[in-house]
């Protein structure tokens, strides 16, 4: 069990990866786009930090208030990427305030899975 929910938490850094690599990708081109790889990656985040959110497999509690503050964090991504898929259907470019939050809050909700303990 503890090999199945090892997998689970690479399969949920893969998601992060995936969102922030196709951030980082779209800003060192100059181009401040949401791309569909974030949304991919965003889901796959999503979908396996809620399956981690469970308590299976494991002895010890969970902390519950790191898995809120991080479920709370992904929601503001996902809202930003809408918005910014939206304002990039309207107008052909994300607002640049919108882009880099969205960079900024990938990378946030990592740094809090990796430190807070």
């Amino acid at each position: 069990m503890e090999f199945l929910r090892h997998l689970v938490v690479l399969v949920h850094l893969v998601g992060f990866a995936i969102l922030f690599g196709a951030w980082v990708v779209e800003a060192v081109n100059g181009r401040k786009q949401v791309t569909r790889l974030m949304n991919w990656g965003l889901a796959i985040a999503a979908v396996a930090g809620l399956a981690l959110a469970a308590p299976w497999g494991i002895e010890y509690d969970l902390n519950y208030v790191k898995i809120g503050v991080k479920l709370v964090i992904l929601l503001v991504i996902g809202a930003l990427l809408g918005i910014g898929a939206g304002r990039q259907r309207k107008s052909g470019s994300v607002p640049p305030a919108i882009f880099w939050s969205i960079g900024v809050l990938t990378f946030a909700n990592a740094a809090i899975a990796v430190l807070w303990r």
